[in-house]
């Protein structure tokens, strides 16, 4: 989707996802070393990072739209905390190889002949040992209407993301049915595909 459809998008009242964190963000953050600097791809407007930013992380959050991150300066500022900010097209645009910690990636939906390039993006950006965590709605998400990009094109196959993250070690991986409420688009059981990986070189 591009930059213009993000920016209306987060200009609309309220926030488009909620203000808590993405559950298995949560669930899974313990990974992440005290003290990391983390890199939030596709963070839209703030919420994942904010709440890596309370648990003591510096972080960095990654996205297209000035409009989302702008929000993302307001909910960090709401809690106390601070969170750097970089608009980027993540598809055209590397970040920083080895800059980072750990990095994270929380639904971030592009069409299919772009994810591969995504994903080396998110595991570039982390140095040898770091932690990378995602969490992206699967291609079986058409059937069940409660969130995600609505397009068959912009979602992913389990076994296209199973041989991008195999080079790495990994600690965890779902594909399956999970329940998410992030605000008013995320609402219900959804199917998703889970990893949490570290890298090896």
């Amino acid at each position: 989707m591009t930059r213009e459809h993000w920016d209306a998008r987060f200009s609309e009242e309220g926030y488009a996802y909620g203000t808590e964190a993405n559950e298995f963000i949560k669930k899974m953050s313990g990974l992440i070393p005290r003290e990391s600097e983390v890199a939030a791809f596709a963070e839209g407007e703030g919420r994942n990072a904010v709440f890596l930013a309370r648990t003591g992380h510096r972080v960095t959050a990654y996205d297209q739209s000035a409009v989302g991150l702008e929000k993302t300066h307001v909910l960090a500022e709401e809690n106390g905390v601070q969170v750097n900010t970089a608009e980027m097209d993540l598809i055209r645009e590397r970040v920083p190889a080895g800059s980072f910690d750990a990095s994270i990636l929380v639904f971030g939906h592009v069409p299919k002949n772009s994810q591969a390039e995504l994903f080396s993006n998110l595991a570039g950006s982390v140095k040898k040992g770091g932690i990378v965590l995602f969490e992206v709605y699967s291609e079986e998400q058409m059937a069940y209407g409660t969130g995600g990009p609505g397009k068959l094109d912009s979602l992913y196959d389990p076994a296209d993301v199973l041989s991008w993250i195999r080079p790495h070690k990994v600690l965890h991986f779902f594909y399956g049915e999970a329940e998410r409420t992030e605000g008013r688009r995320h609402t219900g059981i959804g199917h998703v595909i889970q990893g949490a990986f570290i890298k090896k070189h």
